[in-house]
């Protein structure tokens, strides 16, 4: 049986522990709560864009949304481990932010490894888009619409685009390429936006997947703070535990 004096130098050991984690604990749910609000966010504002891309970028964003739910909820099973001081709860904490942190950490290799991809996979698929346009209201066509109406873009690379599709043969340029809202182009170049769309997305694609990369490598680097600190207070409540006995 280890002396009073040292039992009571681990206390306060314990304590300072269990002060530090759970102020971790609270900031790390906040960044939960962040990661869902991007999730959200990029499905609502980048959804033009991720249309125009394969089926599996259309998932970033509810991967972002899964992320933060799941941090979310460990969060607070972390704040009741601690609040607890039970030792095996923590571990099992630290091992769930183990996880995830490796989950995340693929997952950014795995970004940056097929970013070029992600570009020509998303100009292939405009390209496609265009020539396949039509009025009908399908949603690739509804995302070319909104991405020119927004940007004030016409074609991928310029305006000269269009006029190798079926819909410039039948009717002209579509009204989303138009300099003035409400105006009938046809096929006077003279109303529409010269410049192409694919550098002007790839412009923004970029920004705002950098602010999402910068909060998920950020999150993902303040869970190597929580795993050691669950794991260190999850040793000292053991040792406190054994000296007792």
């Amino acid at each position: 049986m280890a002396s009073p004096s040292r039992r009571l130098q681990t206390k306060p050991v314990i304590t300072c522990f269990k002060s530090v984690l759970l102020i971790y604990t609270f900031i790390f749910w906040i960044t939960g709560v962040i990661l869902l609000a991007v999730g959200i966010w990029g499905k609502v504002s980048l959804e033009n864009y991720f249309s125009l891309l394969n089926e599996k970028a259309t998932n970033v964003p509810f991967v972002l949304i899964g992320t933060g739910t799941v941090i979310i909820l460990l969060g607070t099973f972390g704040c009741f481990a601690t609040c607890r001081a039970s030792a095996w709860m923590l571990k099992l904490y630290a091992m769930f932010l183990t996880l995830i942190f490796l989950v995340e950490l693929v997952a950014a290799i795995v970004g940056f490894v097929f970013r070029h991809e992600i570009k020509n996979s998303f100009k292939n698929n405009y390209e496609k888009a265009l020539k396949q346009y039509n009025t009908t209201g399908d949603y690739r066509s509804d995302a070319v619409d909104k991405i020119q109406n927004t940007l004030h873009c016409c074609g991928v690379t310029d305006y000269r685009d269009w006029k190798d599709t079926n819909y410039y043969s039948e009717k002209g340029f579509p009204k989303s390429c138009c300099k003035l809202e409400g105006c009938s182009p046809q096929r006077d170049a003279d109303k529409v936006n010269n410049e192409g769309c694919f550098i002007k997305v790839m412009t923004i694609i970029e920004s705002e997947m950098g602010v999402v990369a910068g909060i998920s490598f950020g999150v993902a680097c303040f869970q190597l703070i929580g795993i050691f600190l669950a794991y260190c207070l999850s040793r000292a409540i053991t040792n406190n535990q054994y000296e007792i006995v």
